[in-house]
């Protein structure tokens, strides 16, 4: 197969949740343990910064990738979803992981792992190991992709693990209160590995803490320390306190005997974009008319972003907004503001709500405009109506960010 065909068989073959929800989760990790097994369990020659949250984990993981690569280590990079490119998710040094070793994974493993049945995720985590010991990777900075406990990516053994935010999203699988999400998330806390946790609520920290205490693990909370940012270039409401938790992983890494110094500290945090290739948080793609695209999709995320619109200088608002078909939206559309004029698109992938389904919920909120065929029609209709002193915002969903960005 060349890669088109690889790309092909590992999106139609094997179930992805990012495109068809719960039908693709597994509640468990005996596939990866499989899988790991099969490729010859090259995460236990692997270091790693584990990264779980419910906001922010891929904001930190690029963070602590970006400064890791300017401290000199041959750095891996593990997050998910991709915006554009597949290979967006396995990273070294920032660079992307090369066709061939894509088609060379799947070539080599696919007849073995078929009898196993294995999700897109589980597949994409087995490569990203693979490559990484391949080419001498001296540490990984590894995102989960969903809660913790029994996320793919949980059997590793870090260098730290770390827990950016607790919030309601994914309840289906996770859990329905905060208490719930925060066991789930505390899952990938190991025996005698130091935690890292964000501004977390009160009872989400207790979950965390006792967690911790009977794991004898060393908890590190950012509201504890006095944490100085410098310079970001990720912008956004969220960032600075993203940046904190980053900034507390990398003194932990310190007093376990990584050389990382201020100096790489600063340049880190300066140039993530250009030393990972994030992109989607808090993107802006025009100035004129002022237009921003954010990849923020749950409550919790929404509510930040929606309060950073407000303090945004404008005449009008316009929202391009697409959701996803699987979770109640109604709490987060009473979040959006009723003076905006609103189109609702609807991104490429089965669980995208229709865009009439959504005006539909939308305007029983209050929130009105019209209804287009694709995400890239809506933002057309917003760029032709909007003046130069106005505010177009997309986002709602990844997927439809990742269409315009």
């Amino acid at each position: 197969m060349d890669y088109q065909e690889t790309l092909e068989y590992l999106f139609g073959r094997l179930p992805m949740f990012q495109r068809i929800g719960a039908a693709a989760y597994k509640a468990d990790l005996s596939t990866t343990i499989a899988l790991a097994d099969l490729t010859g369990n090259p995460e236990k020659e692997l270091k790693f910064v584990h990264i779980a949250g419910t906001n922010g984990k891929g904001s930190v993981s690029n963070m602590c990738a970006s400064i890791l690569q300017e401290a000199g280590y041959e750095t891996g990079l593990f997050t998910s979803p991709h915006l554009k490119d597949f290979r967006e998710r396995i990273r070294h040094n920032g660079q992307k992981i090369p066709r061939e070793a894509v088609i060379d994974f799947v070539a080599n493993y696919r007849h073995a792992w078929e009898p196993l049945e294995p999700s897109f995720f589980e597949i994409t985590f087995a490569m990203a190991m693979w490559y990484f010991k391949e080419i001498g990777v001296e540490i990984v900075v590894l995102e989960t992709g969903m809660g913790g406990r029994l996320d793919s990516t949980n059997i590793v053994r870090p260098e730290v693990s770390v827990i950016t935010s607790i919030g309601l999203d994914h309840t289906q699988f996770l859990g329905d209160t905060i208490e719930r999400i925060a066991a789930e998330k505390a899952g990938i806390i190991k025996l005698g590995i130091p935690v890292v946790v964000g501004d977390l609520r009160t009872e989400a920290m207790q979950v965390i803490k006792d967690k911790a205490g009977s794991s004898a693990s060393a908890l590190y909370a950012i509201r504890e320390h006095t944490i100085g940012v410098p310079v970001l270039d990720l912008k956004g409401p969220f960032q600075e306190d993203n940046a904190r938790i980053c900034i507390l992983t990398m003194r932990v890494l310190q007093e376990k005997g990584w050389k990382v110094q201020a100096e790489h500290v600063v340049r880190g945090l300066g140039n993530v974009s250009e030393n990972t290739g994030f992109a989607g948080r808090w993107q802006m793609l025009s100035t004129s008319p002022l237009t921003i695209a954010d990849c923020g999709h749950n409550y919790d995320g929404l509510q930040m972003t929606m309060q950073e619109l407000k303090n945004i200088q404008k005449e009008k608002l316009h929202i391009v907004i697409g959701m996803s078909s699987d979770k109640d939206i109604t709490p987060i559309l009473r979040l959006f503001p009723n003076d905006a004029l609103y189109y609702f698109c609807a991104a490429d992938i089965p669980r995208a709500l229709s865009p009439e389904d959504l005006q539909e919920k939308a305007g029983a909120e209050g929130l009105h405009g019209e209804a287009f065929e694709s995400v890239r029609k809506a933002y057309e209709a917003a760029r032709i109506y909007a003046d130069k002193s106005d505010l177009i915002f997309i986002g709602g969903s990844v997927f439809v960010v990742a269409e315009v960005v």
